[in-house]
């Protein structure tokens, strides 16, 4: 079977996205995770940004998947650098609950079920 070149380019979209989430969702957990040591967290960011460079590289739409790599690549840039990753902790914590937040702004409820009590009266 054939594949067409738009079902190539959806395949290609969604394995990018998930790998996305699946990086900050790891980043999420060491940096929660106090027995993390720094040599472990950069053993394995660097492998996850590694396979992150291996993916073929896609247009983003969204701004949440924006945000997702925008962050993780302020954060390869600040690994590169000297810290420590007691100081960065706390920061990038907030940044990933920001992201999280991002991503969950975009669930909504319908206006007509926001106000229940607004139409009591109906029937």
């Amino acid at each position: 079977m054939r594949y067409t070149p738009k079902q190539i380019e959806k395949y290609q979209r969604q394995r990018y996205i998930t790998f996305l989430e699946k990086v900050t969702k790891n980043l999420f957990k060491m940096f929660r995770d106090e027995e993390i040591t720094q040599e472990q967290f950069l053993k394995k960011f660097d492998e996850l940004k590694k396979k992150l460079d291996e993916q073929v590289a896609i247009q983003l739409n969204s701004e949440y998947h924006h945000q997702m790599k925008a962050y993780i690549e302020r954060l390869s840039l600040e690994v590169a650098s000297k810290f420590k990753l007691d100081d960065i902790r706390d920061a990038n914590m907030t940044l990933l609950n920001r992201l999280q937040k991002l991503k969950n702004g975009t669930s909504y409820k319908k206006d007509k079920h926001k106000y229940s009590s607004k139409n009591q009266d109906w029937g």
